[in-house]
């Protein structure tokens, strides 16, 4: 069976080694290719796929935004988000938004193959270290912790807190994505994040400023 997928991503050199990882399999056929989500919708109405690769983060609409919309106008249509992140906060919110799978970038030819398969035969493909990290981030929002230290709530998420106390014990980049089992490259954007939240751009300012709001130890 001839499997049609169209692939949503703003990045060209992201893109390029997507569709080099698919071009030897002759089951796959990328019909569609677009820039954000807001392209992928307009697409989508006259060029029918099976499955379609998510970016998650993209500009004009993001691809969390757009997995909801995707289901609402295209029910059939299965949604696999393709990203750096493994936020577990973006990881769940993409499910609920409709995804039925969750991976990473950085996944071989033939798991992200295996993995679109899977998902169209419907199943839900997700990345080892991703499934671990949503049966922890369901596990943690069925039971929460009290927290008495924050007075007023964290704008970071967990794993970006997690991250933010490692570099206030002296960690680098290496060190961190060997822990947490990510990329150096994820653990730069879940800092980049962490800046923007706080309004700084340095190190030494966003522990400063987590510090006072008590939002890490």
């Amino acid at each position: 069976m001839l499997i049609k997928i169209g692939i949503a991503e703003d990045h060209q050199y992201a893109l390029n080694a997507l569709l080099s990882r698919l071009k030897s399999f002759d089951d796959i056929e990328v019909c569609l290719l677009a820039k954000d989500g807001k392209d992928l919708l307009e697409q989508l109405s006259f060029l029918p796929v099976d499955l379609v690769l998510m970016d998650i983060e993209m500009p004009h609409m993001d691809g969390i935004t757009t997995t909801r919309k995707t289901k609402e106008l295209f029910p059939e249509v299965k949604v696999l988000m393709l990203t750096t992140f493994d936020d577990d906060e973006k990881i769940f919110n993409a499910i609920l938004a409709g995804a039925s799978g969750y991976l990473l970038k950085e996944e071989a030819g033939y798991e992200l193959h295996q993995a679109i398969i899977n998902t169209v035969q419907g199943g839900a493909a997700m990345s080892a270290s991703i499934a671990l990290k949503t049966l922890q981030y369901i596990k943690k929002t069925a039971a929460p912790e009290p927290d008495l230290k924050n007075n007023t709530p964290s704008l970071l998420t967990h794993r970006e807190t997690e991250i933010l106390e490692a570099l206030k014990n002296g960690w680098g980049y290496k060190q961190i994505a060997a822990h947490f089992f990510i990329s150096e490259g994820t653990v730069r954007k879940h800092i980049e994040n962490i800046y923007r939240k706080l309004s700084v751009n340095n190190k030494v300012s966003a522990i400063n400023a987590a510090s006072e709001k008590k939002w890490i130890s």
